[in-house]
């Protein structure tokens, strides 16, 4: 029997994995909590902690093809993209970050994989004109390609909850009231249209 719910594979690090939130949620959690969806979804998080885009780059698609299985009828396999900032901590070149996210959505779309991207919200720990940069980076990438990008790191880095929430942890993942702004610019930010459903779904 063909399973006719949707599978949306979330790839990405510890943000992606909801570390930090003693819900134990995250954003993810969260936004597929408010999709309605029927059948309901199978939301299948894939997640590495610390991972470089260009590692990322290197195991999503062995690692979704085990979840997503052979291409179905059109609309029914997505992948959400979400990005976190180990490029910054490893040094590598917005150059190479580009290009590696690049080839994440280039070789999505050619598996006919509807893409969502996720782009990364602010540390405490890292400078902030470079996370600007790379969040603005990985934004020009996604809509050359016009794949929905949702900017987390402007609205958020002088948010005072958000500030607050990654004061009370480790400075870099935050807890269940960032999670929630996390999951408010996802679900405000073009997801129920991604998916095919009315905005005023939220």
């Amino acid at each position: 029997m063909v399973d006719p719910a949707r599978r949306i594979c979330v790839i990405g690090d510890e943000l992606v994995a909801g570390s930090g939130d003693p819900k134990a949620l995250g954003w993810v959690g969260r936004v597929a909590a408010r999709t309605p969806l029927e059948p309901l979804p199978h939301v299948l998080t894939l997640a590495v902690p610390h991972e470089t885009t260009t590692a990322l780059s290197a195991r999503w698609q062995a690692e979704t093809a085990l979840r997503l299985g052979p291409p179905p009828a059109e609309g029914q396999h997505h992948l959400v993209v979400g990005l976190g900032r180990a490029d910054l901590d490893a040094g590598l070149s917005l150059a190479r970050s580009r290009l590696n996210l690049a080839n994440i959505l280039d070789v999505a779309d050619s598996q006919r994989l509807s893409t969502f991207v996720v782009g990364p919200p602010p540390s405490a720990r890292l400078d902030a004109d470079r996370q600007a940069e790379l969040s603005a980076a990985f934004a020009d990438v996604a809509a050359r390609r016009r794949v929905p990008y949702v900017e987390t790191y402007a609205p958020l880095a002088r948010h005072e909850q958000w500030l607050a929430d990654l004061a009370s942890g480790d400075g870099s993942t935050p807890g269940q009231a960032g999670y929630g702004l996390m999951a408010w610019l996802v679900l405000h930010t073009g997801w129920h249209r991604w998916l095919g459903l009315p905005d005023d779904a939220v």
